[in-house]
């Protein structure tokens, strides 16, 4: 299969090296020098500087080139961007046999998720779908093994990319809860945050347990409220993602948490990261939407006041910590 690849990020590279190996994959970039550079180095200096590209591996600067014989495209770009890629995909021209993305959110001032974003943008009939899941960039490009879910509005599609791209090193389940997968990958971040200032409070592993598991609780909520499937909620794009970006020491999301508990501001710590922290900005979107459609999320909101109304994380922690006991499980 000719795959294209749009955003040499981490995580856009780090796909492309796994495609690689069974398809005919080109990674796009729009910053001509980072190409040249990536031809010369065989390496992504900016974003994975210790992994090599394969060979087999094309580099391109030039759009419509980059995707004159792709019969996928997988759009590997933050969430604030897929808007106008997408239209870009649609004014370049290219037949669109099928459109996949990587990204993780929710557009800013809509509130809409990423398929909503595509339902406006894409022609009526391409099949579009989302991979995500629990999935460090360093990791798959290095070949460990990752498990993640592709799901998509044609479950047909969904199962017949699932089975093309998956391989030894990298599982991919099909779904067609497009809404369940994309609701946990979104809130997952914000919830990294949270565990950030946890663990940078040295609140011990007891309390990062509850507030994974109850972080699991408010995203199950806002995921059915929004019409995902409690199953996929409580799966790899859920469950298993919000494990891995509140425990792993690669979470972009989860570092922004430990720095904000060092009282550190919020423009430092995301001049010092290099990479986009979804959560950042997926948190005022998600408050906004808890508070519309009536969802408890107190982890959001805590997560919410630090950042935007610039509460101390001690007294996040407090608020938290004081809420009155209520039934685990309860309507």
């Amino acid at each position: 299969m000719n795959i294209t690849v749009i955003g040499a990020g981490a995580w856009g590279t780090a796909l492309a090296i796994s495609l690689a190996v069974q398809h005919r994959v080109t990674l796009w970039a729009r910053d001509a020098e980072q190409v040249a550079a990536m031809q010369t180095t065989r390496s992504n200096q900016r974003y994975l500087p210790d992994v090599t590209l394969p060979d087999n591996l094309f580099l391109s600067a030039d759009f419509i080139a980059a995707l004159s014989a792709a019969e996928l495209v997988i759009i590997a770009v933050p969430t604030a961007a897929l808007r106008l890629t997408l239209q870009r995909l649609v004014q370049s021209g290219v037949h669109l046999s099928g459109v996949v993305w990587l990204c993780k959110g929710f557009e800013a001032e809509t509130s809409l998720l990423p398929h909503q974003v595509a339902d406006q943008e894409l022609p009526p009939g391409v099949h579009y779908g989302v991979l995500s899941g629990p999935s460090f960039a360093l990791e798959v490009a290095r070949g460990l093994p990752t498990a993640l879910v592709l799901a998509a509005n044609d479950e047909a599609f969904a199962q017949r990319i699932a089975q093309a791209i998956h391989n030894t090193r990298l599982r991919v389940y099909a779904s067609n809860d497009v809404v369940g997968v994309e609701v946990g990958g979104a809130v997952k971040n914000v919830m990294a945050i949270a565990a950030g200032v946890c663990d940078g409070m040295e609140l011990g592993n007891n309390a990062r347990a509850a507030l994974i598991t109850r972080g699991l609780a408010e995203i199950t909520r806002l995921g059915l409220k929004l019409g995902g499937r409690p199953e996929t909620l409580g799966g790899l794009s859920g469950a298993g993602d919000l494990i891995l970006t509140c425990t792993g020491d690669l979470s972009r999301n989860r570092r922004v948490g430990l720095l904000l508990a060092k009282k550190q501001s919020l423009h430092e710590i995301l001049c010092s990261l290099g990479h986009v922290a979804e959560g950042v900005y997926a948190v005022r979107e998600v408050h906004g939407l808890a508070l519309r459609l009536g969802v408890d999320m107190p982890i959001c909101e805590a997560v919410y006041r630090v950042i935007y109304d610039h509460v101390p994380t001690a007294e996040m922690v407090a608020t938290l910590l004081n809420r009155t006991a209520s039934l685990e499980f309860s309507q």
